[in-house]
């Protein structure tokens, strides 16, 4: 980043595109109907996420602002060294350089991950699917705005308008240089990027969350948490898709059945293993491979379980790596999951919605991310630097 690139422009930038965003409101709204208009698939979770009204600029905004708040993520002091010849060696927090981020159906997106990766240093290049053009090509114009509005090049935030054969011959032979990927989507986006991307990726990857009630626990915060995780929205990697029930629990078939009635009272088909079919009479899964399935719909299927361990196995087996939580009043086998579930986010009595950078005090997430190598879970600002050494010495030689 040039040395006149200070931390208070870049705050201005976001500032002024916060502003700019409240101005356009109306026009933002109706560019994004025509891209609902033009949409003619039966994607669910993908026409929600296209969708752009009121609270998803309320969001934009927020992020924004929260961004422009917090402090410089670039030249942080990591690590100081003195060694007995005097040099002075010191690892400093850098920005990576060009970040291209490729995703589906989220305008939103658009806003947000530009916003913390331009936050953090970075150059930013967007490629976002053909169903939500109209919107991301205006809100672009608002970006370049708030840019020369501040006399900083519009290269610095850059939208590639390709197709999928130039989007893959980009991946393969990047035009211009490329630092780091971010894919944010479903499996097939993501598999598709890891294929054909010759330089590093981050995979933001699939949800498939579970909840674990387990003999200990409070009944009525279960259900409510798990209504929550599966009925609030569920077009979002955060979503609830398979609950695990210990058959220790007092009376569980009753709750078993309680939940099964809440849940279908709110539209969602529910599917359970041969114990649960059993019990609430609800369809039997057909073969154990739904297990691993994300759905992105109003589906969810629930399943019995004899022990902690029992659970803890089944999720590790397959879950997404994203979030998975337990619902009990015992802190000491709460700690015990949490320690050995292998997920990007573990909760005790809370929802798996919550996994969100904004929720987690990040000011919003450029992707959530299921990989653990760089960062693992939300990336904030704070996440999307890599490191650089600084030494500084007065002629010694080794």
């Amino acid at each position: 980043m040039p040395n006149s690139f200070t931390l208070a422009k870049r705050n201005t930038i976001l500032n002024r595109m916060a502003e700019l965003l409240e101005q356009e409101r109306s026009s933002i709204k109706i560019v994004n109907q025509e891209d609902i208009a033009n949409y003619t698939g039966d994607d669910l979770a993908m026409k929600k996420r296209l969708l752009v009204d009121d609270q998803k600029i309320d969001g934009m905004i927020a992020s924004l602002l929260q961004l422009a708040s917090q402090e410089d993520p670039v030249g942080k002091l990591l690590y100081s060294f003195t060694p007995e010849n005097g040099m002075k060696i010191q690892n400093k927090t850098a920005a990576f350089g060009t970040i291209l981020i490729i995703y589906e159906s989220r305008p939103d997106v658009t806003v947000e991950a530009t916003a913390i990766a331009f936050k953090s240093g970075n150059r930013i290049l967007l490629k976002g699917g053909k169903e939500s053009l109209q919107s991301n090509l205006k809100i672009m114009s608002l970006w370049h705005q708030a840019l020369s509005d501040n006399d900083i090049p519009n290269s610095w935030i850059s939208y590639l308008n390709f197709d999928r054969k130039e989007t893959q011959q980009f991946l393969e032979k990047p035009s211009q240089k490329v630092d780091l990927i971010v894919p944010r989507g479903g499996e097939s986006l993501i598999e598709f990027v890891k294929k054909h991307a010759v330089c590093p990726v981050i995979v933001s990857g699939r949800g498939n969350n579970f909840v674990y009630v387990s003999q200990e626990a409070d009944t009525e915060k279960a259900l409510a948490i798990i209504i929550n995780g599966k009925t609030s929205n569920i077009s979002v990697c955060n979503a609830l898709d398979k609950v695990l029930i210990d058959i220790n629990l007092p009376n569980w078939e009753a709750f078993a059945e309680n939940v099964v009635s809440e849940l279908q009272k709110r539209n969602v088909t529910v599917l359970g293993d041969a114990t649960i079919s059993k019990v609430t009479s609800v369809p039997q899964i057909e073969s154990d491979l739904i297990w691993h399935e994300e759905f992105l719909d109003y589906k969810i299927v629930i399943g019995t379980v004899n022990s902690n361990q029992e659970a803890i196995d089944k999720i590790n087996t397959y879950c997404g790596g994203h979030s998975a939580s337990i619902i009990t009043s015992n802190d000491a086998i709460a700690q015990d999951f949490m320690e050995n579930v292998d997920a990007a986010a573990v909760y005790q009595n809370a929802s798996t919605r919550f996994t969100d950078g904004g929720q987690f005090g990040l000011g919003g997430e450029l992707a959530i991310s299921t990989d653990k190598l760089h960062q693992r879970g939300p990336l904030g600002l704070q996440h999307l630097v890599t490191n650089k050494w600084y030494i500084y010495g007065n002629g010694q030689i080794r």
